[in-house]
């Protein structure tokens, strides 16, 4: 929590004395969602539209295949972060266990699906649904969300009611950026001056004055959220799945396996 201040060269004085300390804090915390702490980001761009399930024959889907936007580079979040492209590439080569949760609650009725494939994806802004120019690196979940294991996210996926997303993650590398003169700030000015032409928002970060610059970071899990401190974090797509062709639970070469399995623990026993 940094403390409001009344000019910036009060709020870099206080960085520079608590960099150390709020460096710590953030690397040894949890990031989640924090819309408490919105800055005045108003995505304005008229062109996203929540996407929810379209049938046409109307009725229930008790399955359905979902790409989600777990987080976006480039752009200044409420935590004060800018996650830099090639951030997820590590932590997504080492962890499996992943899961969509409702709300950052890892409990065993929040989960809405732990059978997840995540890739990070270079994508426009625009076909994301926002105006910026450029590309993002996207955080994408590729799953399937079954209605019967979390009925009420099931119905809010459906409904098209589940705008944004928030990554739990954990910092591994990070840094101080500064738009400060001082002779005591040359390596945060630096800092700033290098990764200040990659952010989408560059009003937010000038009428803040700093920024932490991400690059790289554990991921956790991946939520739903009313409010994300990124709010350029959608649904990217959404679409019912046939229920005879997606059951993966007992394929026949898995009945050969427990065959096997079964013959040579008999016959060892």
């Amino acid at each position: 929590m940094i403390p409001e201040f009344k000019t910036l060269e009060e709020k870099f004085e206080y960085l520079r004395a608590n960099k150390r300390l709020i460096f710590t804090q953030k690397k040894s915390a949890v990031k989640f969602s924090d819309p408490l702490q919105h800055l005045n980001f108003v995505p304005g761009t008229g062109l996203y539209a929540a996407k929810a399930l379209s049938l046409s024959g109307g009725g229930e889907v008790a399955l359905f295949k979902v790409k989600l936007a777990i987080n976006t580079t480039n752009l200044l979040d409420s935590h004060s972060d800018v996650h830099i492209p090639g951030l997820w590439t590590k932590s997504l080569k080492e962890r499996r266990d992943l899961f969509l949760l409702k709300e950052h609650n890892l409990s065993f009725e929040s989960i809405i699906s732990d059978v997840i494939t995540a890739t990070a994806d270079k994508m426009t802004w625009k076909s994301l649904g926002f105006k910026f120019d450029g590309e993002t690196e996207v955080l994408v979940f590729d799953t399937e969300i079954e209605k019967e294991r979390n009925e009420y996210m099931a119905e809010q996926y459906a409904k098209g009611r589940v705008k944004q997303h928030s990554v739990g993650m954990q910092y591994v590398k990070l840094f101080l950026c500064m738009n400060s003169q001082s002779k005591f700030d040359i390596e945060e000015k630096a800092n700033w001056d290098k990764y200040y032409p990659q952010v989408v928002n560059q009003k937010d970060a000038d009428s803040q004055g700093y920024f932490w610059a991400v690059t790289e970071a554990k991921v956790i899990e991946g939520s739903a959220v009313p409010l994300g401190s990124n709010f350029a974090t959608p649904v990217i797509s959404i679409e019912p799945v046939d229920s005879t062709q997606s059951d993966k639970s007992f394929e026949p070469h898995d009945a050969l396996n427990c065959d096997k399995l079964i013959h040579a623990f008999t016959h060892k026993n």
